[in-house]
């Protein structure tokens, strides 16, 4: 019953800006961590982001001081600010859970996946 759903994806221009957003239902995200990932065509799947269940979030290296990450639990969602956006982050973007992990840090794997939101950044 676990289900999340990416929306804000689209067409942008290198410098751009674009928020994504993470809906989830049939569980309560307050409580876990939300991971952002991102694959681009060609690529493995990289972490972008996650932000933990006590409300500490972290970075990827490539993403670090462009994007940022948040979440509104009254809205049972997770959001992802993308600033300053550059054609290397063209993806699409995945957000994931894992409710089996209550620790105070992003897990290690996750296993509630949604269906992903395409981001081009191009000329």
């Amino acid at each position: 019953q676990v289900q999340l759903v990416e929306s804000g994806g689209g067409l942008v221009q290198p410098g751009g800006s674009l928020r994504l957003s993470c809906a989830a239902s049939g569980f309560t995200l307050d409580y876990y961590a939300i991971g952002w990932f991102r694959q681009a065509p060609g690529k493995e799947r990289e972490g972008v982001s996650c932000i933990s269940g006590d409300g500490s979030d972290y970075y990827a290296d490539s993403v670090k001081g462009r994007f940022t990450i948040s979440r509104d639990n009254a809205k049972n969602t997770v959001y992802l600010q993308m600033n300053s956006l550059k054609p290397e982050d063209t993806a699409v973007y995945y957000c994931a859970t894992n409710t089996r992990w209550l620790g105070s840090s992003c897990p290690r794997d996750y296993y509630h996946w949604g269906q992903g939101t395409q981001v081009t950044v191009s000329s």
